[in-house]
């Protein structure tokens, strides 16, 4: 099991689009505390609190706050920082918000993925680019197997889709720009990860940060869909295999990881959503109770998991936390920092306790 390469990142340029979302603050600071110029390219956060502003982390990066919808202002921003690596995670990553704003889910998702391209196309300083998807972006058959790099993409719902349509535009752009051409070439990669769970997520609609905000104030806690299986790992486990991927990409050969990569949880951690509400009420203790929501819900996938058997046999990555550990390490986080510890060095404790375990494997 590898860990990351402090030599890789010290002193490299890295841009990371929506740093002040939930997984672009983590892999900002772990990205910052190996050395990496980090600067980030975001909206300002939307909640109140964000991860990124109470881990404190717009003290690593220079965070460029603009609009990924914004061509001009993208172009500009890659122009002046002249990254060696993107990691494109900017992203409307909710899937019942998609439904009430389409439009503008298919703007930020699908041409915020080709500004981001594009603007690395015609500049050129670019090594390597990670465009992060999702495991929906598959189409969704309701299988009880897990798909695979080369299956379909698809997706029932607005967020969905517009996450398959990101990785064909990244398809497009890698056969059409960025390979087998002359000169300096970029090596482009996509990432597709499961249901992301972990301290910081302050999004609203989300499983986890609404159970959280429910149980801190001793409220019983809404359920919307306790039969759905999702594929839940920590924030760690996925950013670890972008990571990865990554110094891959800039290294000699990196083309022959320049195509799309799972980075999901073992299959015994694909579990019910009542099966998380369950282990988390029982860790927070106090008598914490939930409910069945009793209004009509929009369409979302029952039953979804991606297999990183590529990750595991060609980037030597895997997981290093079972869900129960990574659900421990969440109600952490969120006991500690409520109780008033900072937010930022409970992060970068638990990076540093979870590379550990990686030498430790």
């Amino acid at each position: 099991m590898v860990t990351a390469d402090a030599a890789c990142w010290n002193g490299r340029s890295v841009l990371i689009t929506g740093n002040t979302g939930f997984k672009g603050g983590w892999l900002a600071l772990w990205l910052s505390s190996l050395g990496a110029k980090v600067t980030g390219l975001s909206l300002p956060p939307d909640q109140d609190p964000s991860g990124n502003t109470a881990a404190g982390l717009q003290d690593e990066s220079n965070t460029r706050y603009l609009d990924i919808r914004d061509a001009a202002a993208v172009d500009a921003c890659i122009a002046a920082v002249k990254p060696s690596v993107v990691f494109h995670m900017a992203a409307q990553s909710l899937v019942r918000p998609s439904y009430e704003d389409p439009i503008g889910t298919y703007a930020t998702n699908v041409m915020g993925t080709v500004h981001v391209l594009d603007a690395v196309r015609r500049h050129g300083n670019t090594d390597a680019v990670v465009v992060v998807t999702s495991d929906k972006c598959y189409e969704n058959r309701e299988w009880y197997w897990a798909y695979r790099e080369d299956e379909a993409m698809g997706g029932y719902d607005p967020y969905s889709s517009s996450k398959g349509c990101a990785e064909l535009v990244t398809s497009a752009y890698r056969r059409s720009f960025f390979t087998g051409k002359p000169g300096k070439v970029c090596r482009v990669a996509s990432a597709r990860a499961g249901n992301v769970i972990g301290g910081g997520d302050w999004s609203v609609d989300r499983l986890v940060p609404d159970m959280i905000r429910s149980l801190s104030r001793g409220a019983s806690v809404e359920i919307r869909s306790p039969h759905a299986i999702r594929p839940w790992q920590h924030v760690l486990e996925p950013l670890s295999g972008y990571v990865r991927l990554a110094e891959q990409l800039v290294s000699d050969g990196g083309d022959l990881y320049a195509e799309g990569w799972n980075f999901g949880p073992a299959d015994e951690d694909c579990r019910p959503v009542s099966y998380l509400v369950k282990y988390l009420t029982e860790a927070w203790g106090e008598g914490a109770q939930w409910h069945l929501a009793d209004k009509p819900q929009p369409h979302e996938a029952s039953f979804l998991k991606v297999d990183s058997s590529k990750a595991r046999f060609r980037l030597k990555w895997d997981r290093r936390l079972g869900l129960d550990a990574g659900l421990d390490w969440t109600v952490e986080w969120y006991r500690r920092q409520l109780a008033g510890e900072s937010a930022k060095q409970l992060t970068l404790e638990q990076i540093k306790r979870y590379e550990q375990q990686g030498m430790q494997a």
